[in-house]
């Protein structure tokens, strides 16, 4: 719920949307179960996502640079998303989380912490 939530959002933003609407030849169909299993995997445990999500987005800034901008709108609606779901530890962790992977993936692609 939570991961179709945000990326029903994420589809109309005007800050974000075009990297999954014009940016790539993105599908919906699969990158939502891809999404599901990430974070199922960070939140839960559950071990049903491979991949590598660092070369994704690499690859993705190498054709439409991801700013600090994006990072921060991705951050914005992804918290909103959360709290307007769920409350307490959880959802607490997936705000962090996703802080995090942001961070971590702004700072790979040149960005600054």
């Amino acid at each position: 719920m939570l991961v179709d939530r945000f990326y029903t959002r994420v589809k109309g933003d005007g800050i974000i949307g075009h990297f999954f609407t014009k940016a790539v030849n993105f599908s919906w169909e699969k990158h939502i179960p891809v999404m599901v299993a990430f974070w199922s995997g960070i939140l839960l445990g559950e071990n049903s996502y491979s991949g590598n999500p660092m070369q994704k987005h690499l690859e993705l800034h190498k054709l439409f640079p991801v700013e600090k901008i994006h990072f921060d709108r991705w951050l914005a609606i992804w918290e909103e998303t959360v709290r307007e779901n769920f409350s307490g530890e959880k959802a607490e962790e997936a705000i962090a989380r996703a802080r995090s992977i942001a961070q971590l993936i702004h700072f790979k692609t040149g960005g600054i912490k």
